[in-house]
């Protein structure tokens, strides 16, 4: 495999700044819930439930604090505000009563599918002179560049 340019490298890093800052799950969630200041940290919260929920793991204050980067006390607060909200729910664990898990309620689903909609809807924009085959091409590609960051 021909060795990467210093260029090529640049200009992968130039647009991973730009995405990471035009399309944060915050600018996203403002698109997907509109109103004073959107869902805010009760749509991160559900993000993380989510994608807990994908990779078969258990969500919990814990996954919240890990997947946000931030200390449990803050993630308790951010999931009491989820919950406070009506996004989110508490459930008691049955394999370890001691442990809490959290699940979305309905009209945490609901934002979520619609977030799901907008997200795809302005990214269906973006793309939409490509051809089906550049589409593909960048789908296969990004999801195989993601899945080697995910990897280091």
């Amino acid at each position: 495999m021909p060795a990467m340019s210093d260029a090529e490298i640049e200009a992968v890093e130039r647009a991973m700044v730009a995405i990471r800052r035009g399309q944060t799950r915050r600018t996203l969630a403002r698109l997907a819930a509109p109103g004073p200041g959107g869902a805010g940290a009760g749509f991160d919260v559900l993000d993380v439930i989510e994608a807990a929920d994908q990779a078969g793991e258990p969500a919990t204050v814990s996954a919240v604090a890990d997947a946000l980067d931030v200390d449990r006390p803050r993630a308790s607060r951010l999931v009491a505000a989820a919950v406070d909200a009506g996004l989110v729910r508490r459930v008691a664990d049955q394999g370890d009563g001691r442990r809490v898990l959290l699940a979305p309620t309905r009209a945490g689903r609901e934002l979520v599918a619609q977030a799901h909609n907008q997200r795809r809807s302005v990214f269906a924009a973006a793309m939409g002179d490509w051809s089906e085959e550049d589409r593909a091409g960048f789908a296969r590609l990004l999801t195989r560049f993601v899945e080697a960051l995910a990897a280091r």
